[in-house]
């Protein structure tokens, strides 16, 4: 019996834990999360999961550095294979001296959308898709939101069918655009400059917000 006891509560302990955890996350605007679809805390860097294709990347402490390298004449770039449609991405990014850093989403054969850091703030956008062709990038929005170097912010990006809403340190860009609502191929890193670290990186399903048009109204609007 006291071994039965003792394992029911282990369990109550686990699910109030597990309740708090969830309590903790920073909240949702446009979706709900639904099933934790990826985790990534930068333990070690699998080469086969996340491909280099300009730049230096390594672990440093539980997170993900780039370093842009001026010889390549590009940004530092680091990307991964995730198809999905709509999810909630959340991750902590820290500016550490680097010009611009991004996170970006392609689709299969094109950039499709991203957000911008520096340290005076941060952007979202959806990119242009056919370089030489009619397609323009669409900015939605620039935030100032100052980024001090050694301090991590967490980021939350929501996409939506053909809504993407992204939220950092309180502050929220919404952007609407039907290419936002095709299938999404994989998701990276880019640096400009000197480094730029991210950690604690997780995709979610999203489900969609019953609250979202009231929550929409208490965003501030903003300028592009």
């Amino acid at each position: 019996m006291k071994l039965k006891a003792c394992f029911a509560f282990a369990i109550i302990i686990l699910c109030a834990l597990t309740a708090s955890a969830a309590e903790n996350l920073p909240k949702t605007l446009m979706t709900e999360r639904g099933k934790l679809l990826y985790s990534e805390d930068f333990a070690t860097l699998d080469t086969k999961t996340w491909r280099v294709a300009k730049g230096t990347w390594e672990i440093t402490a539980g997170s993900l550095k780039g370093v842009e390298v001026k010889s390549d004449k590009h940004s530092a770039v680091i990307r991964r294979q995730f198809p999905f449609k709509n999810a909630v991405i959340q991750f902590e990014v820290q500016v550490n001296g680097c010009k611009q850093t991004t996170f970006s989403i392609n689709e299969a054969k094109a950039h499709l959308a991203r957000v911008l850091f520096t340290p005076a703030g941060f952007a979202a956008q959806k990119d242009d898709q056919d370089h030489d062709g009619p397609d323009k990038a669409m900015r939605f929005a620039t935030l100032a939101v100052p980024m001090k170097p050694g301090e991590w912010y967490t980021v939350v990006i929501e996409f939506m069918d053909e809504e993407m809403a992204t939220t950092m340190d309180g502050k929220t860009i919404v952007g609407a655009h039907p290419a936002l609502g095709k299938e999404k191929a994989n998701f990276g890193f880019t640096v400009a400059g000197e480094s730029c670290s991210y950690r604690n990186l997780r995709v979610w399903e999203a489900k969609p917000n019953p609250a979202w048009e009231q929550n929409k109204k208490q965003i501030p609007a903003v300028k592009k």
